[in-house]
């Protein structure tokens, strides 16, 4: 957690010495850590996967956005009718970085679109926001049931990732599940929940808030919320919390001995049951 203790600290500071333009800024970029750093392991997973290139005009400013992604098809015997799934990565690690876990999730029967939002590896350089990464995610959507049309599509949301899934879950009518996994309810409770900063009043100061706890109620299709037991990045008591949140179909998968990084893994047999047991996928 010293990432966001830091964070923390560091906002009120802003608060006291810069504008509110200044602070959303940097909240942003603590919150975001947008890079084009991946790691060797997420490079080796990605060899073989194609390269998708996402063009759209931004409603927000006008301007044009380009987004990179990655594309895994299915190895299954019938891949030109495999469920699609839409995976929204977390802070930090470009696209590449979730190679591992896109291998992982075709193995459960996938075909794969992982993108980058703006700021991260080669998509439009310019400082992420909540609002920048809910619209990446939406043209994202939109490309993929232009491209496949007629296929059932599935969004994945990992860590700060989750949020957008869950938001862009509410938005849109035709996705046939969702899943989020090490995520939480909110910044604020990330924030709140650092033994060290918790008991300090800094909700007014974030203005980058992914209150995904106000949104998973409205969610239309079955939501599975995944947490590994030894996280200790974003507690389980928020998965939970989450969890407790949303409107049924719902499934919560607590797997012991995961953490914020390979619950993934340690969990695969477990998520094999739970999307056939919610999504009633073989």
């Amino acid at each position: 957690m010293k990432r966001w203790h830091l964070f923390t600290s560091f906002c009120m500071a802003l608060a006291l010495l810069a504008g509110c333009a200044t602070l959303d800024e940097k909240q942003r970029a603590w919150i975001f850590q947008p890079s084009d750093r991946s790691w060797s392991g997420g490079t080796a997973a990605a060899v073989g996967m194609d390269d998708v290139w996402i063009d759209f005009t931004s409603a927000a400013s006008n301007q044009p956005v380009r987004l990179h992604g990655l594309w895994l098809a299915s190895d299954a015997p019938e891949a030109a009718q495999a469920p699609i799934l839409l995976y929204l990565h977390g802070a930090r690690y470009n696209v590449t970085g979730s190679a591992p876990r896109m291998r992982r999730m075709q193995e459960l029967g996938f075909s794969v679109l992982a993108i980058d939002y703006r700021g991260f590896g080669k998509s439009t350089n310019e400082l992420p926001s909540e609002k920048s990464a809910y619209e990446d995610a939406r043209a994202a959507w939109n490309w993929l049931a232009q491209k496949y049309p007629g296929r059932p599509r599935y969004i994945f949301g990992h860590s700060l990732g989750g949020p957008i899934a869950i938001h862009l879950a509410t938005e849109v009518a035709d996705e046939r599940g969702t899943i989020v996994e090490g995520t939480f309810t909110s910044i604020a409770d990330v924030v709140g929940s650092s033994p060290q900063w918790g008991w300090m009043p800094v909700s007014l100061l974030i203005t980058q808030r992914f209150e995904a706890v106000r949104k998973v109620d409205k969610i239309g299709s079955p939501l599975l919320v995944v947490h590994g037991g030894e996280d200790r990045l974003i507690l389980p008591d928020l998965g939970r919390k989450l969890y407790n949140a949303a409107a049924q179909p719902k499934l919560f998968m607590l797997v012991e001995g995961g953490s914020h990084h390979d619950t993934n893994i340690v969990g695969q047999p477990q998520y094999r049951q739970a999307l056939t047991q919610l999504f009633d996928l073989k």
